[in-house]
């Protein structure tokens, strides 16, 4: 890939200060994106991230934004439209599973807290985006789903594996919806991922018994998960549209 295949567009990585999402920033910004970026608590890993962007020469926008919140959703890409310009890429990153909960112990506030954030905000944020990529007759989005969405879970996730795969739904339906204007919209899947997301939920034990049922026997990296969302934002996959890119090590097979 040419390191200006994005020259010039602008992108938003929602949920960039750490793993998947700070990744995914960078390879962007490599390839000649502008990019901004959304934290929620991390500011320092926020600010790095920036820092990185910039040795690109591309121009970084760094937003603290609450996605479980939908009114801030709108703002967030209002100012990026403002002090960016129209957005071309959009990389819907920000989730967390917030604490495992079995069925007997979820309360209203904890489904609705999980849904926000990871189902929720995605609609709402591709919603945002969608008016002018409509009007421009082009743009790419790409929705960050998980293997949860696929197969339920692990201990005490049903919640979060529920809003996982709704966002394989939704972009499908996004995808068909917008294909008339040549948006196209797809999503990745990741496996078990080394990043901050396990050393906040899984135990050593739980990663392991994890590690043990993948066929390549190891983690991923957030790396080769961002890998993977760029190539679906440059014209070597113009043809892809409504798909969901399995990366997991061969822990699912479909």
């Amino acid at each position: 890939m040419s390191q200006a295949e994005l020259q010039g567009k602008v992108a938003l990585v929602t949920g960039a200060s750490s793993g998947i999402g700070y990744a995914a920033a960078i390879l962007l910004a490599r390839a000649g994106a502008n990019v901004a970026i959304t934290y929620l608590h991390n500011q320092r890993g926020a600010e790095e991230c920036a820092a990185e962007m910039k040795s690109c020469g591309v121009k970084t926008l760094m937003l603290q934004a609450d996605f479980g919140e939908t009114g801030q959703v709108a703002q967030t890409v209002k100012d990026v439209r403002d002090r960016l310009g129209p957005i071309d890429v959009l990389i819907n990153n920000a989730g967390s599973l917030i604490k495992r909960a079995r069925l007997l112990e979820i309360t209203d506030k904890d489904w609705d807290a999980v849904i926000d954030l990871n189902l929720k905000s995605v609609f709402f944020c591709c919603q945002a985006v969608a008016r002018e990529m409509m009007q421009r007759r082009s743009g790419v989005i790409v929705n960050v789903s998980s293997i949860a969405g696929r197969n339920g879970g692990g201990p005490g996730a049903m919640h979060y594996a529920s809003a996982k795969a709704a966002v394989i739904a939704l972009t499908k339906g996004l995808a068909r919806e917008l294909a008339a204007y040549n948006i196209r919209v797809n999503a990745v899947a990741p496996g078990v991922i080394d990043t901050p997301y396990h050393k906040n939920f899984s135990t050593p034990e739980l990663i392991e018994n994890f590690v043990k049922s993948i066929p390549l026997a190891r983690m991923g990296t957030s790396e080769e998960v961002a890998q993977a969302i760029l190539f679906l934002t440059t014209a070597a996959s113009t043809y892809i549209t409504g798909e969901t890119i399995e990366i997991n090590g061969g822990m699912m097979m479909l």
